[in-house]
Order: structure tokens, then C-alpha cells, then sequence
């Protein structure tokens, strides 16, 4: 067959286009598939992670990494099979994912803290903990930062990579909390009467627990006070609110019973004071003269 001066082999064209079509059949046979069998992957393995107590902002990154990275393989596998060299994509997504590294080094690092963060669980959202210098209530717990409110009501915004390199203080991960309380009471006072006196209180707090028992003991001998400690146990919901209800009624049994917490004293001793003394009385003796 002749065509603009060619000559073209209608079979040969015919077997070459059959077996291109053939081809992109199949690999858009490979992709459907392959995209199929990649939701259904990713679906099984957010349910196993759910299943698993994940953290669902875990689960949810996971679930899609997993998919992105099966549907790149999928693709590869199509374009393979119509004869587009794949070797040369791979490099370029390989040099693009480097690139991308280097250029947000730092973001990636939160990241990947923020991966070990809701993966491992050293606190989930409304726990109270301290990190580093700061202290609040844990809120929004994202895969760059975390967010901390304080007491005051201040968002306080945390890098992940800070969290997962500093010690981190978790005030109510366990259900209990020890309230230790200081009380210094002055050295003529009665240790035995003001110990039955803290402990009275103690074991009379509505929400102080029996067991362990409270106790109280003598912690320091200072230099103006007798310091006594009262360790005693109760919920981490009623751990502030015991600890002010005792302090206020600690100062007032005392001053019902005479007990005297003392303040901070200094003795100064001036060398020469007496000298100084006996030479003014020796001026104010000086008969007044008239010129």
C-alpha cells in the first residue's frame, strides 16, 4: 500500500497497533486493579490501627503515606507495561524527594516527632503536663506542634522535634497525685499537738484518701522554724482543690490555737556600736560655749 510515497505493510501496521492498544488496556487494567487493591489495603490497615487504640491523627497519616506510596508503585507498574522507561521517573522523583528534604529539614523533623508523639502517647489531649519551662493543659495535638493552655488561658504553641528531645512531666497520666504540704511552726511550739492537729484535718478532707494513711513528719530544723511535711493522697481531679482547702485551714486551727508560724529573722551585730553610743552621751555632756 501506497501513502505519500511510502509504502506501508497494512499487517505490520495493523499487528502494531493491535498490540499497542493491547498494552494500554492492560496497563490501565494494572492501574484500576492496582488502585483497588491499594484502597482496600489502606482501609484494612486504618481499621487494624482504630482497632489497636491508634491515635486516629496516626492512623489517618499512616492510612494515606501507605496509599501514596502503593499508587506511585501502581502507576510505575502501568507506564512500565506501555514501554515508558521508568528508570529515569524514579530518579526524578528520587532527586525531587531530596531536594524537598533538604529545603524543609526543619518542618520534616517536627513531623516525624509528631509521628512518635501520637504513636507512642507520652500524654494524649487534657492531660496536664510540663515541658520543658512550660506547663499547661494539652489541646490540639497536630503532626508539626502541639498546643498547650495554661492556666491563665495562654495558647502556648510547642514544636514536635522540642517535645520528643526534653523531658516531659505528665501530672495526670495516672489516676492519683500526692499533695505535700509545708507547714514551719516556730521552735516553742508543740511538735506532737500541731502534727495530731494536721492529720485531724487531713483524715476530716472529704476527698483525702485513708489508704495510704496521711502522715506527717518533721523534714527540716531551719533557722527560724521547725519545718513539718503532710503527705497526703486524693484524685488528680481533687488534688488542687484539697491542697488550697488544707492550707487555709491549717491557718486557721493555728491561730484558734495560739500557734505561732514564724516569720524570717536576722540578727545584725554592729562592731563598735557601744563606742559609738558612749561618744554621742560624751558630746550631749559638752558644756554649750558662746563666742
Amino acid at each position: 500500500m501506497e501513502f505519500l510515497g511510502f509504502t506501508l505493510d497494512v499487517a505490520t501496521l495493523t499487528d502494531s497497533v493491535l498490540s499497542l492498544l493491547f498494552k494500554v488496556l492492560l496497563a490501565l487494567l494494572i492501574f484500576t486493579v492496582g488502585r483497588w487493591l491499594t484502597q482496600k489495603a489502606t482501609r484494612i490497615l486504618h481499621g487494624i490501627m482504630i482497632r489497636s487504640r491508634v491515635d486516629v491523627t496516626a492512623a489517618n497519616f499512616l492510612s494515606r503515606m501507605l496509599y501514596g506510596v502503593l499508587i506511585v508503585i501502581v502507576a510505575l507498574a502501568a507506564l512500565n507495561q506501555v514501554g515508558v522507561h521508568t528508570t529515569s521517573v524514579v530518579a526524578i522523583l528520587g532527586g525531587a524527594a531530596v531536594a524537598i528534604g533538604l529545603a524543609l529539614k526543619d518542618q520534616l523533623s517536627n513531623f516525624a516527632a509528631g509521628i512518635m508523639i501520637v504513636t507512642f502517647r507520652p500524654f494524649v489531649k487534657g492531660d496536664y503536663v510540663q515541658i520543658s519551662n512550660f506547663t499547661g493543659t494539652v489541646g490540639e495535638i497536630t503532626l508539626v506542634n502541639t498546643h498547650l493552655t495554661t492556666i491563665n488561658n495562654h495558647d502556648i504553641i510547642i514544636p514536635n522535634s522540642s517535645i520528643t528531645t526534653s523531658a516531659v512531666t505528665n501530672y495526670t497520666s495516672l489516676p492519683n497525685r500526692r499533695v505535700d504540704i509545708t507547714i514551719r511552726i516556730g521552735y516553742d511550739a508543740n511538735i506532737k499537738v500541731v502534727k495530731d492537729l494536721i492529720l485531724k484535718l487531713a483524715h476530716d478532707n472529704p476527698v483525702a484518701f485513708n489508704e495510704p494513711e496521711p502522715i506527717v513528719r518533721v523534714t527540716n530544723l531551719g533557722d527560724n522554724s521547725v519545718d513539718l511535711t503532710l503527705n497526703v493522697w486524693t484524685t488528680n481531679a481533687d488534688w488542687w482543690s484539697m491542697q488550697c482547702d488544707l492550707l487555709e485551714q491549717f491557718k486557721n486551727v493555728f491561730d484558734d490555737e495560739k500557734i505561732n508560724i514564724p516569720f524570717p529573722q536576722r540578727s545584725v551585730h554592729i562592731k563598735g556600736l557601744d563606742q559609738m553610743i558612749n561618744n554621742m552621751d560624751q558630746s550631749q555632756k559638752l558644756p554649750m560655749t558662746k563666742d
